[in-house]
């Protein structure tokens, strides 16, 4: 792509900044032009799809113009406050542009936040505000081009939502200094039937909190999933290994544990009829697929293999008949199209480039015509990695001294401030009450951000997964003033570590330590002392107790171990 190429491919609308999404793109789109040699990777086709960006400059006009700023502080419905953004008019000499922008894409949008504080250093804002995907695929450009401004001013609105407002708290900020700019972003993939989406999704970062069985830290980690990323980003179930061991499984204990922790669905845009309209939703356009639908598809030849029934063992490919499995083993094992060498050379040049460990997103679809992979970079952001230098032995995670110790932990460094632990009690626990779990967590977190607390918070399942069968369904704001969380796996709800990019993002840039501890194994927490302490309040599901004196926290990010002392 020459540079005279670019100016036409990346558009700024408006004489505002980019935002801190936006700006990621544009140096992704540096780096491929500067840095990498596409002639080493002969099969790959490199690049990002189209995008435009509506610069900060028409938000301020759009929330001057309509008066919205003041109304939507102070109400607090996020339907009411995403009705009102619905109702307010677009800046008049931007539409010619969004117009010409919605003539020139044929595929599904993507309409991403792209705000000045976005993806920052020290106070990230991944996955606080709305993202929405519009089918565009009216034969009428005056619908096409509708349904694209409502989407617009939905993610506008997501700046004012509960969560959002709740972060801003937690993080000492006054919302009125935030600008929000917007990526409007041709998504990666291709249709199938009513379905549009990538054959793969996938997040690499090139720091690895949970470094298991020969890789190191520094090697870093990849996820990949079926689909949309939505599944990686919001903490499904997707694939985890180290780019540098591509052929080494997650530990699974046996076939039946593979069968039952590796994807069964995957998201998609729904390029077929909408029957309910709601532009305040932000998966208006989108549907959640089962894995036959992507089998009928013919997309899963490089993510799937087969478990055969009758010999009781998994074969690569889908050219049998029986159960398929996502493991990616054609893309891995095989090294086909040279993908796990591409991204492992990426995530260094994107490190050096950047001056610390990074995250990208990335979707890859295979361009059946060309027999070529399309690798498209979707984003960019920094990681927050502490060098402090924490050092746990053996004896150290055995000691009795020990509220809990993990040889799971994400994180690194020491603290002792805090004294308030919030936890999930296990005798009332109940996993299809998860959601309310969630509320009553909320509720006590508010009056700790209030008081300038910080807490240890211990509950069952994954912090932060959307899916409420998997963990505590919480987004960030809920638990804000955490300085250290824990999640329980029981023998009968035990599930695979938290590792969505959103949540993950907020947890190591707030430097919050996160303890994994397996009951079932030998590992676990001092129930009884955590009872015998002085109870502040007690919920249904939750109580909150304050220690006499701080507990210490030690997290050896080198060894991935943690501690929490009484």
């Amino acid at each position: 792509m020459s540079p005279e190429t670019n100016k036409s491919e990346i558009k700024i609308i408006g004489d505002g900044k980019p935002g801190g999404k936006a700006a990621g793109l544009l140096r992704i789109n540096r780096l491929i032009e500067e840095k990498i040699d596409r002639s080493l990777y002969p099969k790959l086709d490199i690049g990002i799809p189209k995008f435009v960006v509506l610069s900060t400059s028409v938000f301020d006009k759009f929330m001057e113009r309509n008066v919205l700023t003041e109304k939507a502080l102070v109400m607090e419905s996020d339907n009411g406050i995403a009705h009102l953004f619905q109702k307010g008019v677009l800046p008049v000499e931007i539409l010619g542009e969004l117009r010409n922008f919605i003539t020139e894409i044929k595929n599904p949008i993507a309409v991403r936040s792209s705000s000045m504080l976005e993806d920052s250093l020290e106070e990230p804002f991944a996955g606080v505000y709305g993202t929405k995907m519009v089918a565009n695929n009216s034969p009428f450009a005056d619908e096409r081009y509708r349904i694209l401004t409502e989407a617009v001013k939905f993610v506008y609105s997501s700046m004012y939502f509960k969560s959002t407002k709740q972060y801003f708290r937690a993080i000492k900020r006054d919302i009125r200094e935030e600008k929000m700019a917007i990526v409007l972003q041709e998504v990666a993939g291709e249709k199938h039937y009513n379905r549009y989406y990538p054959d793969i999704s996938g997040v690499a970062r090139s720091f690895n909190y949970y470094p298991s069985g020969r890789s190191t830290p520094q090697q870093g980690v990849a996820q990949l999933a079926v689909g949309l990323g939505k599944t990686i980003v919001d903490d499904g179930i997707s694939w985890n290994y180290s780019p540098a061991f591509p052929q080494v499984s997650p530990p699974f204990s046996g076939i039946n544990e593979l069968l039952k922790k590796t994807q069964t669905k995957f998201w998609a845009v729904n390029t077929g009829p909408v029957y309910i309209y709601d532009p305040v939703k932000e998966t208006e356009f989108m549907i959640e697929a089962e894995l036959e639908d992507a089998d009928y598809d013919n997309t899963l030849a490089y993510s799937a293999s087969t478990f055969d029934v009758q010999s009781n063992r998994v074969r690569m490919g889908v050219g049998y008949n029986g159960i398929r499995v996502i493991n990616f083993s054609q893309l891995l094992q095989l090294d086909e199209f040279g993908f796990n060498g591409f991204l492992r050379d990426v995530l260094r040049i994107c490190e050096t480039e950047s001056g610390c460990p990074v995250e990208i997103e990335f979707a890859l679809t295979h361009v059946k015509e060309s027999g070529r992979m399309k690798f498209d970079f979707l984003q960019m952001r920094p990681m927050v990695v502490s060098s402090e230098v924490v050092n746990i032995n053996e004896a150290d995670m055995s000691s009795p001294d020990n509220l809990l110790a993990s040889g799971k932990v994400l994180g690194n460094g020491f603290t002792d401030e805090v004294t308030d632990i919030v936890y999930v009690r296990k005798e009332t626990f109940d996993v299809s009450k998860t959601a309310i779990i969630a509320l009553e967590i909320e509720e006590i977190n508010k009056r700790l951000r209030d008081k300038g607390c910080k807490a240890l918070f211990i509950g069952f399942g994954r912090w932060g997964s959307t899916d409420k069968w998997l963990g505590i369904p919480v987004d960030w704001g809920q638990i804000s003033s955490a300085k250290a969380i824990a999640e329980v796996m029981l023998p009968d709800f035990n599930v695979e570590l938290s590792q969505g990019s959103h949540f993950f993002h907020n947890l190591i840039s707030f430097r919050v330590s996160y303890f994994s501890i397996d009951e079932t194994n030998g590992q676990g927490i001092d129930w009884g002392w955590l009872e015998r302490q002085k109870s502040v309040e007690e919920l249904k599901f939750v109580k909150h107790i304050k220690t006499d004196r701080p507990l210490k926290i030690f997290v050896d990010g080198r060894k991935g171990r943690g501690i929490i002392k009484k």
